[in-house]
C-alpha cells in the first residue's frame, strides 16, 4: 500500500485532552479500532481531523506517537497542506524522514482568485523543494472548504511531470461530474471520493476508492460501498442525521455516545462543540434496526 492511497481509508478526527493538545493515547486507540473493521488506513489532519487547527509540530508529533505505538507509517496519511509553501515542505521532509509516504497537499488557500497556472506553480514549488522520489503525494480537491480547487488540468499535468510522486488525488467536491473530469483528465492518478454517497459509482467508474470521515461511525456501509452493494440509501439516511450540523463536531459527537468517552466532544476554535450525540447516536441506531426490519 505504498504506491498511493487505494481502498478503504478514514480520515480521522483529533482527539483532544482537557488542555486542548491533541490526545495520542485516544487518537491511536481509535486507529487500531477503524483498523480491527477492515480499514485499510487512515488519514490524519484532514479536514474532518481539524489540520488547519494544527501546527506542522502538532502534526509531526502525532505521528510520531502513533509510529511508537506500533501504527504502520505505511497505513497513515498525512495533511500537509499551508498557505505558505515552505510550511508544507517542511512538514513533508519531516513526514517523509519519519517514515510516511502519503501526504495530502492542499493548494495554498486564501488567494481564491489564483489562476490554474498559479496553482501548478505552487505545488511544483513544494515537489521541486522537497526533490524526494519516496513521496507519494495526493492532491487534495475541497473547494468548498478551502476556497481553491485543484482544475483537472493541472492535476494532470503535474502528474506526466512529476509521475508516480503525484499518486493520487482526494476529490471532496461532492461533485461527481468533477470526479469523472479529474478521471477523464489524469486516468493514471489513484482518485478517491470523499463524499460517501459517490464511493459505489467512483469504484466502478475506475475510481480507487475513498478516504472519508463517516468510516469513523459507520465503517460497515463504507466497507458495503467499497464492495458493491447497494448502500447509499442507508448512507444518504446517516448524512440526513448530521443533517446541516457542522460536520466534524457533529461526528465527534457521535463518537463519544457510541463509545461513552466524553472526550471526543472537544473541538479547537473556532469550531464549537454539539452536545446531543446521544440523540443522534439514537437516530443512527433507529435507521439502522429499520433496514434490518
Amino acid at each position: 500500500m505504498t504506491d498511493a492511497i487505494r481502498g478503504f481509508w478514514v480520515a480521522t478526527p483529533t482527539p483532544l485532552s482537557a488542555d486542548g493538545s491533541v490526545d495520542h493515547v485516544r487518537l491511536a486507540r481509535h486507529v487500531f479500532q477503524l483498523f480491527a473493521k477492515k480499514v485499510d488506513g487512515v488519514v490524519l489532519f484532514g479536514t474532518t481531523g481539524e489540520g488547519t487547527s494544527f501546527s506542522a509540530a502538532e502534526r509531526l508529533a502525532t505521528v510520531e506517537a502513533l509510529l511508537k505505538a506500533g501504527i504502520p507509517a505505511s497505513r497513515m496519511g498525512l495533511g500537509g497542506g499551508f498557505p505558505a509553501l515552505t510550511d508544507s515542505v517542511a512538514l513533508t521532509r519531516s513526514a517523509l524522514s519519519l517514515g510516511l509516504r502519503h501526504i495530502l497537499l492542499l493548494p495554498p488557500y486564501f488567494y481564491r482568485d489564483a489562476s490554474a497556472e498559479g496553482i501548478e506553480n505552487a505545488f511544483a514549488a513544494i515537489l521541486d523543494d522537497v526533490a524526494d522520489d519516496r513521496l507519494r503525494a495526493t492532491l487534495y480537491h475541497i473547494p468548498q472548504t478551502s476556497g481553491v480547487g485543484v482544475p483537472a488540468s493541472v492535476a494532470a499535468s503535474l502528474r506526466a511531470h512529476y509521475g508516480e510522486i503525484v499518486a493520487g488525488l482526494k476529490d471532496s467536491s461532492a461533485d461527481f461530474t468533477q470526479f469523472q473530469a479529474f478521471r477523464a483528465a489524469a486516468p493514471d492518478l489513484a482518485i478517491t471520493v470523499g463524499n460517501e454517497v459517490d464511493i459505489a459509482r467512483a469504484v466502478a467508474q475506475g475510481g480507487a476508492g475513498t478516504i472519508c470521515g463517516l468510516g469513523n461511525i459507520v465503517p460497515h456501509l463504507v466497507r458495503a460501498m467499497l464492495d458493491g452493494g447497494d448502500a447509499e440509501p442507508q448512507m444518504r439516511a446517516v448524512l440526513s442525521v448530521i443533517g446541516d450540523l457542522p460536520f466534524t463536531p457533529a461526528l465527534k459527537a457521535i463518537l463519544a455516545a457510541q463509545t461513552g468517552d466524553a472526550g471526543w466532544l472537544r473541538v479547537r476554535a473556532p469550531l464549537r462543540a454539539v452536545s446531543d450525540g446521544a440523540a443522534l447516536t439514537a437516530k443512527l441506531d433507529s435507521l439502522s434496526r429499520a433496514v434490518a426490519a
